[in-house]
């Protein structure tokens, strides 16, 4: 009887071949063994599989000195107008990935990003967990972000998405790509969002050369002072080894 019930399923599933199945929601803190020696990161065969599904990725080319600056700014703490002085004085382009509360707190500072060249990615409007939200609330909160950028910057289009709290599924990276928003995760961060334990500059300049690689896509917070001051010689002194700064855009492009 068993065998006559595995051969009738079996022939059920040949009948109906183009049966699909719900994405997994099983919450994702993205997360890799750190880079050492200028040696690209790598998170592994099973993740590696899942960003290539759904377009996303965390580094670029092995074999080009070529960096991807990125900054999640969930709000502004000050440091914001250092940052894009920085920027524009070492020709550096940038992508911000913003919340909803730092695009109604800093209208002028989100128009700047823009008219200087920079890229604004989405980073969700309230910055929830998008795996305890239903497939509407996930692309209310990515549209919000994306119709907010428009109106206030003139921005044409918003593609690239920074999941908030780093966390994430298979089922919410499919509605986000349906949505029309590739993950840019990352392969290069440290502990530096917590603003009441900022260390000094030195921390985050050290972190930064010596997590350094080909292909790297860093992930600095805009809230930190020690970014903010370390942000200058990081940038000169990875020129100085070889290095060049392109936008996201241009790793797009090279996918």
């Amino acid at each position: 009887m068993k065998k006559i019930m595995i051969c009738i399923m079996g022939i059920l599933l040949m009948l109906v071949p183009n049966v699909t199945y719900a994405a997994s929601n099983h919450p994702i803190h993205w997360g890799f063994k750190k880079a050492v020696n200028e040696e690209q990161p790598e998170a592994g065969a099973h993740y590696d599989q899942l960003l290539a599904k759904y377009g996303a990725f965390y580094k670029g080319d092995p074999g080009t000195k070529t960096l991807y600056l990125t900054f999640d700014a969930g709000y502004e703490n000050g440091f914001m107008p250092k940052i894009l002085e920085v920027l524009k004085k070492e020709k550096v382009p940038a992508t911000f990935f913003v919340t909803g509360h730092f695009l109604e707190s800093q209208p002028e500072i989100s128009k700047q990003i823009v008219k200087e060249g920079h890229i604004i990615g989405n980073h969700s409007w309230s910055h929830p967990d998008f795996t305890t939200m239903s497939e509407g609330k996930i692309r209310e909160e990515l549209e919000k972000v994306k119709v907010k950028t428009k109106e206030l910057t003139g921005q044409k289009e918003m593609k690239y998405l920074r999941p908030p709290r780093g966390i994430f599924s298979e089922r919410t990276m499919q509605v986000a790509k349906e949505a029309g928003f590739t993950h840019v995760f990352w392969s290069l961060a440290f502990v530096d969002w917590n603003i009441n334990q900022q260390r000094g500059w030195q921390y985050a300049y050290e972190n930064i050369i010596r997590q350094i690689h080909p292909g790297c896509v860093l992930l600095l917070h805009s809230v930190s002072k020690d970014n903010a001051d370390a942000l200058e010689k990081a940038i000169q002194d990875l020129k100085k080894k070889g290095y060049e700064f392109k936008s996201l855009d241009h790793l797009m492009k090279k996918k």
